[in-house]
């Protein structure tokens, strides 16, 4: 984003943005970097702009469009000042930001704050091709309320079956994450060897090294890779032998997930692990280019209160 000039701490962020118009020039050279292009006809740098409502019109079809179009925003009333702090907040916060205290600090109804998280978790997933390689870890994780602690009818909601607790009823995610790199995470029906096989031949170069814990579902990859294996059972190290890294992630998630947002449905769950993920990746990384990499990502993403809330899902059906 050449020309772009991004603030470098949260007060700057506010002190920047709160001008409406830095925040409309930002986003607008973001959306189109080579001119103002005309959603419908396509007509480039061919428009009027009426500055009093911050709307083009294209002078070949005459149809009137906004900046938000074809990004995260379209469609929504809250002004870009709100968006491009709230995105601040996101992705800067280690252990994320609750809806309640993200309307507090915005000035937002809750419910439009909720909406808001999950359309900046859209522009913070990673759609990278690229294999990890090196030394990489692969683990799972059982994500989920203690069965103990629910309500009777939460349990049957769930499929927990009187007391049982323990992995019944949690949802599993697997990760891998390349040593001094990047993590990928996700969420997966169950943990046998063709899905885990699957998963990590997907995601991992085949000239790595694999480190794994002595969980059966990873045998199958010992014909593809050079793994090694620490158990459990008996020790956590072994000289570089270990899945230290990756337990490190989860430990991370589950504070995110249990202290900050303290209740995630398996519906949404991989969109919090999107969000924990480009926080990670991006950990060695200044405040402002995690901003500005999350502001790079808002066009061409789109997302609905009835698609993140599961009706127009329900709808199609």
């Amino acid at each position: 984003m050449k020309g772009i000039v991004f603030p470098k701490t949260l007060v700057e962020a506010v002190e920047f943005y709160a001008d409406k118009r830095n925040a409309f020039e930002v986003v607008k050279q973001l959306r189109w970097p080579n001119g103002v292009t005309c959603p419908s006809c396509g007509s480039v740098d061919d428009y009027y702009f009426l500055e009093t409502r911050q709307i083009f019109k294209c002078k070949a079809c005459a149809k009137q469009f906004s900046v938000k179009v074809g990004t995260i925003f379209e469609d929504s009333a809250i002004p870009l000042n709100k968006w491009l702090v709230a995105i601040w907040q996101i992705v800067n916060c280690k252990n994320g930001i609750s809806s309640y205290e993200l309307a507090d600090a915005i000035g937002v109804t809750q419910r439009s704050a909720w909406h808001m998280n999950h359309r900046i978790r859209l522009a913070m997933q990673n759609g990278s091709l690229e294999k990890l390689s090196g030394h990489v870890e692969a683990d799972e994780s059982f994500i989920g309320g203690k069965a103990r602690n629910m309500h009777y009818s939460a349990r049957v909601r769930r499929g927990f079956h009187g007391t049982v607790g323990g992995r019944f009823g949690k949802t599993i995610v697997v990760g891998l994450l390349e040593r001094g790199g990047k993590v990928r995470v996700q969420v997966v029906e169950n943990r046998d060897r063709k899905t885990l096989s699957r998963l990590v031949m997907k995601h991992v170069d085949e000239d790595s090294k694999l480190f794994t814990d002595a969980h059966q579902g990873y045998d199958d990859l010992n014909f593809y890779y050079q793994r090694h294996v620490v158990e459990h059972a008996t020790e956590y190290v072994r000289g570089n032998i270990h899945t230290n890294g990756i337990e490190n992630f989860w430990s991370l998630l589950k504070r995110t997930i249990g202290g900050t947002y303290v209740s995630v449905e398996p519906f949404h769950l991989f969109r919090y692990i999107d969000e924990q993920s480009f926080r990670f990746n991006m950990r060695k990384e200044d405040p402002s280019v995690r901003f500005a990499t999350a502001l790079e990502n808002i066009v061409g993403k789109r997302l609905t209160f009835k698609s993140v809330t599961g009706k127009e899902r329900l709808q199609g059906a």
